[in-house]
């Protein structure tokens, strides 16, 4: 079968394999047909050799954790064939330390988990994959064309759920939420925020292209100024572009008692001149929390799975900037100028 497969660590290693094995009945026992993969920053670093991990004794990664299939068997009764299905990306460490012993791996404190296409598991990027029944989100029918941006979405909704858990620390009565970049993770978070009724702004370079009207779409108000320029104070603020300057600006503006949520990765190596004294003051004296947030546990993937399932299928469909069949592999993995999400496709 065929499969999308880099050597870690080995930059320009990208390739089609015609003839990759079938996934071994030890993956899971849930046989599914890949529909199609989404394609992330994460595969674009695996692909510049910045990271990524082989199966062990592997030599070669099969790329692909946003993903969407359709089950082919299942004899656990768990799913049934035809049923919509997309693979959770995590799985705990053997150990297991204690947040993974009770299935919190997004949580895990050794950093011995595994997680399908990017370390030590293979990838959803091959015709045919396997998964466990604890790891397998069923989805509903309506998500047929937009399923495989459930793993960013639960990356959004682990970020809500745990705002909102350090929010019940006391009386709190959130209005405004700021998002600061409009990618795919953003373009998310906005729409939790939407659907939880607070007045939406999202902050992003881009002043032409998709991202404004979409932002729009969700009767958010679009910024390209700087945070410090804005006229108002956030209560919650997701930021999700890993900039620096976003990053300290957006720590600086939250409203008392604000909660920041950092969902960005920052590359690091760049020093800025800032006062740290005065966010400290700010923090504590307007008891803010600032936290940062990672991955997804199941109960994150259900959350996202009603969120998506509740959100309008169109404007869903409109964050897929380009669908790429499989035979054109190297378009979906060579990023375009107004790109938001790009979908690699297996079937239809």
């Amino acid at each position: 079968m065929r499969a999308v497969t880099v050597t870690p660590g080995v930059p320009g290693s990208l390739r089609l394999v015609d003839d990759h094995p079938e996934p071994s009945s030890e993956e899971g026992a849930i046989l599914v047909q890949a529909l199609a993969v989404g394609v992330c920053g994460t595969d674009h670093e695996i692909i510049e050799g910045a990271y990524g991990e082989a199966p062990p004794g592997e030599r070669d990664l099969v790329l692909g954790h946003e993903s969407l299939g359709r089950v082919l068997e299942d004899h656990t009764g768990t799913l049934a064939p035809g049923d919509l299905v997309a693979g959770i990306v995590r799985h705990p460490d053997p150990v297991p330390c204690p947040n993974c012993a009770v299935d919190e791996w997004d949580m895990c404190r050794n950093g011995q988990y595994t997680e399908h296409g990017i370390k030590a598991l293979p990838g959803f990027a091959r015709e045919r994959w396997r998964v466990q029944p604890r790891f397998a989100v069923g989805l509903d029918p309506v998500l047929a064309e937009v399923g495989m941006l459930l793993e960013p979405a639960s990356v959004v909704a682990k970020a809500w759920d745990h705002i909102d858990r350090i929010g019940a620390r006391a009386e709190w009565q959130p209005r405004t939420a700021l998002i600061t970049g409009a990618g795919p993770i953003g373009l998310l978070a906005a729409l939790l925020a939407s659907q939880r009724g607070l007045e939406v702004h999202v902050l992003d370079r881009a002043e032409s292209g998709p991202k404004p009207a979409l932002a729009a779409a969700l009767g958010a108000t679009y910024h390209s100024e700087p945070v410090d320029q804005f006229g108002f104070e956030p209560d919650v603020v997701v930021e999700c572009t890993g900039a620096p300057v976003v990053v300290l600006e957006a720590m600086c503006k939250a409203a008392p008692t604000g909660i920041v949520c950092l969902t960005g990765v920052s590359s690091g190596g760049r020093i800025i001149d800032f006062d740290a004294g005065a966010l400290n003051r700010s923090l504590v004296l307007e008891n803010n929390v600032v936290f940062g947030s990672v991955n997804a546990n199941r109960r994150h993937w259900n959350l996202a799975a009603e969120a998506l399932t509740r959100a309008d299928q169109g404007w869903l469909a409109s964050l897929i900037s380009r669908r790429v069949p499989v035979d054109s592999y190297t378009d979906a993995y060579t990023p375009g100028p107004d790109d938001i999400k790009v979908v690699l496709e297996f079937a239809r």
